[in-house]
């Protein structure tokens, strides 16, 4: 199974709408997870018109999506995969925004990340899907793939096309990439 990623589309305070190179990234997936920070409920009607989308909310201005269309965090079974899927992941030990080399670095060593995503989830994950940093991020800790999609709309907090991800499933065994949108045909987007 073909999964889209994304998080952080920040629609329409960055852009209009959701950018045409995520349509064209998302070519063939068959669900879309985004990670918080919509702000919109048009930007899901727009990636619906991809594939059904799971979403969870950012802090912000996400609290006005109604629930049960978002919700703080989900936990999803795909294909036997345990999913997790959160906008901030709180883990103990790192101060900031979770991006690349924070987890090895900066997690408690008085924890493992397994323990500290169970306190999250409330179960065992095998994928934790995240957003809030606009750093994309793959990793692998404790056995436990790490995805952050990044931004399409600002990456790192610039105004620019940006990235989102996916991620595949086959036989129980998850793989994920990053996309960089600049890379897919489209109009440059109207930003605000």
């Amino acid at each position: 199974m073909k999964i889209g990623l994304i998080s952080d589309s920040h629609v329409p305070a960055a852009t209009r709408r959701v950018p045409e190179q995520v349509f064209r990234a998302f070519e063939g997936v068959e669900l879309i997870l985004h990670a918080g920070d919509i702000y919109s409920e048009a930007a899901l009607d727009e990636l619906e018109a991809i594939a059904p989308v799971i979403a969870v909310a950012g802090p912000g201005l996400d609290q006005g999506i109604p629930r049960p269309r978002v919700e703080d965090q989900r936990v999803l079974a795909v294909q036997g995969v345990h999913i997790g899927l959160v906008h901030i992941l709180p883990l103990p030990g790192i101060r900031l925004d979770i991006v690349p080399g924070s987890i090895l670095s900066e997690l408690s060593p008085d924890t493992t990340l397994r323990a500290s995503l169970r306190k999250v989830f409330r179960r065992d994950v095998d994928v934790c899907v995240f957003g809030d940093s606009h750093h994309e991020m793959i990793e692998q800790h404790d056995g436990i793939l790490m995805v952050n999609p990044g931004s399409p709309t600002l990456p790192h907090q610039f105004r620019r096309l940006g990235t989102v991800g996916i991620l595949e499933i086959v036989e129980g065994s998850t793989t994920a990439q990053i996309l960089h949108l600049a890379g897919f045909p489209g109009p440059e987007p109207s930003y605000r």
